[in-house]
């Protein structure tokens, strides 16, 4: 008997409620995968070695790992999304949680939308300040929050919304809420990890695609970019602070300084992608359709390349996720806790570089899938 024995039994429970998470399965020859964030298809790309940049940093930022192909890469990110200055993380988690509780404190108030990544929430947490969890996309409700004696009497006041929900497809309106954290001295902080290099002017994002100027944005380049890690970007004031005090920054290795060069070359391709970026919104446009017309439940307000079917049980949504991989479609269940109870779901996920062919035998594959339902 050991003081871990208790972890085969709950294990065992997450079994029998179908919440257990296991590898990957080996897929078979020809498999069409469509749950991937690599939406402009560029993950599966050699990566250019070409740079003679160090493979390591070495050491912390901080201390002497801080090197030239860093900066240059926070350069052309801050660029990018229309901002003043950026700072590398080592993953989006690690930038969310890193910023938020870097900058609220347990004087301050956070309105936090309920669907936001469990990387802001570990974020609100580690901050301690005050959170309010407002419903999905309720504009109003964070209105009422921020017009609270508690929040109206807090230090400093901060919103908190991804810019393009990851289990649902949906956006908020970013304008509004702009204007509504003007009007109650907040600061707007958004997780641009979803929207990155698919939406906006060169794939800057949904807020420059709104014209908003948020006060603290958090990119991904894991996902559309295809490479590894995360940034930080606002006013240069921000990046120093974060650079001081963001402990998940402080105290990590640098990112690899060889990644970074080539993620900068990488990023001149994702801004000159439109057309990759225009194939892909017309084959989500053809997917969402063919699948509501087949029957298929899903998420009202959705756009983009993430369709979420919703199935309900965790064990209905393994199911059809097994059944779809019979016929040559890999799409992962997704099941509590990352999504409520009673919403577990098919999150299709469409990338650009899908040939034609794959195309119209993914349509073929979903459309009998919902219609057998």
């Amino acid at each position: 008997m050991t003081a871990l024995d208790y972890l085969k039994g709950e294990l065992a429970r997450l079994s029998g409620s179908d919440l257990l998470r296991t590898a990957q399965p080996a897929l078979p020859p020809r498999t069409i995968v469509a749950c991937s964030n690599d939406y402009l298809g560029l993950a599966r790309e050699p990566l250019d070695a070409t740079s003679d940049e160090g493979s390591g940093a070495g050491a912390s930022r901080l201390i002497c790992g801080d090197h030239r192909a860093h900066r240059e890469l926070e350069e052309g990110l801050a660029q990018w999304v229309g901002l003043e200055a950026s700072l590398l993380f080592a993953s989006g988690y690690a930038a969310n949680v890193g910023a938020i509780s870097a900058l609220a404190t347990r004087d301050d108030v956070v309105i936090s939308d309920a669907l936001n990544h469990a990387s802001i929430i570990d974020g609100c947490r580690l901050s301690r300040a005050k959170v309010h969890v407002t419903p999905h996309r309720d504009h109003r409700a964070m209105a009422t929050a921020l017009a609270l004696p508690e929040s109206r009497a807090a230090r400093r006041r901060f919103v908190v919304t991804e810019t393009y929900f990851s289990m649902d497809g949906d956006s908020p309106d970013l304008r509004e809420l702009r204007a509504l954290c003007d009007e109650r001295d907040a600061a707007l902080i958004v997780d641009e990890a979803h929207a990155l290099g698919i939406f906006g002017p060169s794939g800057g994002g949904l807020c420059r695609e709104q014209g908003v100027v948020p006060d603290l944005l958090v990119g991904t380049l894991g996902k559309a970019v295809g490479m590894q890690g995360a940034f930080v970007a606002g006013p240069a004031v921000l990046r120093e602070w974060l650079w001081n005090r963001a402990r998940s920054f402080v105290f990590s290795t640098g990112p690899s300084p060889a990644m970074s060069a080539a993620t900068l070359r990488r990023l001149s391709r994702v801004a000159a992608a439109d057309s990759e970026r225009a194939r892909l919104h017309a084959l989500s446009r053809g997917v969402r359709d063919a699948l509501a017309d087949a029957g298929a439940v899903i998420v009202e307000g959705s756009h983009g390349p993430i369709v979420p079917w919703l199935v309900g049980s965790a064990s209905a949504a393994l199911s059809l996720s097994r059944r779809l991989l019979d016929r040559g479609l890999y799409v992962s269940a997704i099941r509590p806790p990352t999504v409520p109870e009673g919403t577990a779901r098919l999150r299709v996920t469409l990338h650009a570089a899908l040939s034609a062919a794959d195309r119209d035998r993914l349509v073929e594959i979903l459309g009998n899938a919902a219609r057998a339902r």
